[in-house]
């Protein structure tokens, strides 16, 4: 009979824990979101820092070309004043004053055919996605007996993602001109979120990794989709890595960690390199229960929360190989740093190519690619479409001069519109593994620069522009990076390897020029395709 007992007060205890649990981490939510004012932002985004409410709406533009001002002076007013770009000894404010940023881009701009979106029909297509959104928001209250006194959703034009959205034409992400970059790094990194959810890659594992093609669990797919109150939409990457580590020299580059502050930092290399072909990303102190675990409908997503020992709440992505709480983030209890970076089109309205660099890497423990041991590598990429003739070849080597800034070795696919064919610029996606080792320099990376000799006369000056002490690259990143709420982004070891870096692509580019002649070297526009004889001496050989 007592053991009868035992086993009874066994079962009760094991029931009570299973009713707590679920208590806890589903219904109390539920609670919480219908007793929460629907303008009370779902958790300070920046612990210490007083909460700033969302602008009020501007006057609705369905034109983002009309800005008249520089992006890099727009913002809100009361940012300019403390931000890294204000004052009259600004370097960043000289440098996009200078001539090289102000010169008009060719080809210019004609009319509706570069623009990547057709205005009316993108907003068609937008209105549509919001409208579905209600519903299905309707459904699901109705089916856990919900009662929310919350208004449906509404698309307002002004929106800062729409904008961004709008202004992308065939010359990059964003406009020189525009100040919608601005709001819209101020919208996310202070807009509550609605929304949380796994990517669409992440989504298509669906659980069923192939454990055989990963060499080390690092939790490399652990990043989120975010939405927000005025539907925008944004990746989220956790911080997996403190600022001053740095990554070990044993490791491969494809084992390597995703970090958040790479992700930060690429966006403004970008931008100062006057590329424009980064998502403009910013940082972000999120709230993981509230501003995620409480706004997902994702049944696997709520599954993988748990609180750690130490009392802080957790979170590991859902794959066989790193379903383990050794690869989770966790908060700090709840407040947990990461990067947010503005979602491109949908493909429905903008489809994109993705395409294999020609200078991937073997991604095996001992395999070598061609380029690697050929160092004719470049003539036999030239004779094939579509380097032979277009403008694709030069923006392979401009990304190589990027990702060699950056110290990424990741870069095994790139993407670009179909819009604009073959001359389109190529969208700089996903640099999460740069800015990893700042005491290594990876000549590999330059190969494209290196085997080909080619580079824009507009990026060459751009880069020997960025070398002179009022324009120093690494003094225009420390002040663009002041501008985000998780600076320090980047340590000083990392600011000056850029320096160091942007020495050895010019030397390149010197040598290169006394072995092919500058007019071989330096392509002075869109159209010129003439490229050094590769059966002279090569760089690389």
């Amino acid at each position: 009979m007592p053991l009868l007992r035992r086993d009874r007060l066994l079962t009760l205890l094991l029931l009570g824990a299973l009713l707590s649990a679920d208590l806890y981490f589903h219904l109390w939510p539920q609670v919480q979101r219908q007793l929460r004012p629907r303008e009370q932002p779902r958790g300070c985004p920046c612990a210490g820092r007083a909460s700033s409410p969302a602008p009020a709406p501007a006057a609705a533009s369905s034109d983002p070309r009309t800005a008249a001002h520089n992006f890099s002076r727009a913002g809100p007013p009361a940012e300019q004043d403390g931000g890294g770009r204000s004052g009259p000894g600004s370097k960043l404010q000289a440098l996009f004053a200078h001539p090289l940023y102000n010169v008009p881009e060719e080809p210019p701009l004609l009319g509706p055919e570069d623009s990547l979106l057709a205005s009316q029909e993108a907003l068609r297509y937008y209105r549509r996605k919001v409208a579905r959104w209600n519903r299905r928001q309707r459904m699901y209250k109705e089916q856990l007996n919900l009662t929310s006194f919350d208004p449906p959703l509404q698309l307002r034009l002004e929106a800062s993602w729409v904008q961004f959205h709008l202004g992308i034409n065939r010359h990059g992400l964003y406009s020189r001109s525009s100040p919608v970059v601005s709001k819209l790094l101020h919208d996310m990194s202070r807009f509550p979120t609605i929304s949380a959810d796994y990517s669409q890659d992440e989504k298509a594992l669906l659980g069923a990794c192939d454990c055989t093609q990963i060499v080390k669990p690092s939790g490399v797919h652990l990043k989120l989709v975010l939405r927000f109150s005025d539907f925008g939409k944004a990746m989220f990457k956790p911080m997996r890595q403190q600022r001053d580590e740095e990554t070990p020299e044993d490791f491969f580059y494809f084992v390597d960690f995703q970090r958040h502050n790479a992700e930060i930092a690429a966006f403004h290399l970008d931008r100062i390199l006057d590329f424009r072909r980064v998502p403009p990303t910013v940082g972000r102190l999120v709230n993981v229960t509230k501003e995620i675990l409480e706004v997902t409908k994702n049944e696997i997503l709520q599954s993988v929360f748990f609180v750690s020992p130490a009392s802080n709440v957790c979170f590991f992505a859902k794959c066989p190989y790193m379903c383990k709480t050794e690869y989770a983030v966790c908060g700090n209890p709840h407040m947990l740093e990461g990067s947010l970076s503005a979602y491109l089109p949908s493909l429905n309205l903008a489809p994109r190519l993705s395409v294999p660099n020609p200078w991937i890497r073997s991604y095996s423990l001992a395999g070598k690619e061609e380029w690697e041991v050929n160092p004719l590598y470049c003539d036999t990429v030239k004779q094939i479409y579509p380097y032979n003739s277009s403008n694709r070849l030069l923006n392979i080597i401009d990304m190589a001069i990027f990702d060699f800034l950056i110290g990424n070795m990741d870069r095994h696919h790139y993407e670009m519109f179909t819009k604009f064919g073959d001359d389109g610029f190529l969208i700089h996606l996903d640099n999460a593994r740069g800015f990893g080792r700042h005491s290594h320099d990876e000549i590999s990376i330059l190969a494209p620069l290196s085997q080909c000799c080619r580079i824009k006369k507009k990026t060459l000056s751009h880069l020997q522009l960025l070398t002179q002490a009022n324009y120093r690259l690494s003094d225009v990143m420390r002040e663009s990076l002041l501008e985000d709420q998780l600076t320090p982004v980047l340590t000083e070891p990392h600011l000056l390897a850029l320096d160091r870096r942007l020495q050895i692509i010019l030397k390149t580019v010197e040598e290169c020029i006394e072995v092919h002649g500058e007019h071989s070297v330096i392509a002075s526009g869109p159209a010129e395709q003439s490229a050094p004889d590769s059966g002279q001496a090569n760089l690389t050989s």
